[in-house]
């Protein structure tokens, strides 16, 4: 049995391109061995503030009752992330960046001891041997681009975790002809998935 995780970041519903990318990747990874777990995270996750910070760094005997269901949020995502063997993440790219939800996704996970830690070499990540599609939309911004500071940055985050073996198949520039980037990605998604 493998298990890929499914992320989904775009607030445009089913008029998304990172989401058709991702439902074509998707449904040619998976066999009758694959367990997906799918998690739309524009629809919102638990707020990454100060009464997060100390529900988790709590000891486990002198949390509240709402830190207790904090943590077991947080506990959740980092369930499915650990479990995974494949990572798939709709990327489009907002302003340049990573939608607000991805960053949050990224900031509930990033737990000294859990998915890292620091040693006397810097930090190392504790989730290594993921492979992760990254599955990146953009109108008008290049993937790589002087104005892209959005791979850069997920590639970066998913190494602090460990996670190294990163593909990134992209449909940028779409203003400048949407059909034909959608289909050469859809064409590279064809022949990873062959």
């Amino acid at each position: 049995m493998t298990n890929l995780l499914r992320i989904d970041a775009s607030i445009r519903g089913d008029a998304s391109v990172s989401r058709r990318l991702t439902d074509r990747l998707v449904a040619r990874l998976i066999t009758e061995e694959t367990q997906v777990t799918s998690r739309d995270i524009s629809k919102g996750l638990p707020a990454f503030d100060g009464g997060w910070l100390a529900a988790v760094f709590s000891p486990a005997e002198t949390r509240t009752e709402e830190q207790k269901a904090i943590v077991a949020q947080a506990d959740q995502l980092l369930t499915e992330l650990r479990n995974a063997d494949t990572l798939v993440i709709g990327l489009p790219i907002y302003n340049f960046g990573v939608p607000a939800s991805l960053k949050t996704w990224f900031d509930l996970l990033a737990r000294k001891g859990e998915t890292f830690v620091y040693t006397e070499n810097g930090p190392k990540g504790l989730l290594a041997n993921k492979k992760t599609y990254i599955l990146l939309s953009s109108d008008g911004t290049e993937l790589g681009g002087p104005a892209d500071f959005a791979s850069a940055w997920v590639r970066h985050m998913l190494g602090f975790f460990g996670i190294t073996d990163v593909v990134f198949i992209a449909a940028d520039k779409m203003v400048f002809g949407a059909e034909e980037v959608i289909a050469k990605a859809e064409t590279a998604i064809d022949q990873i998935a062959a």
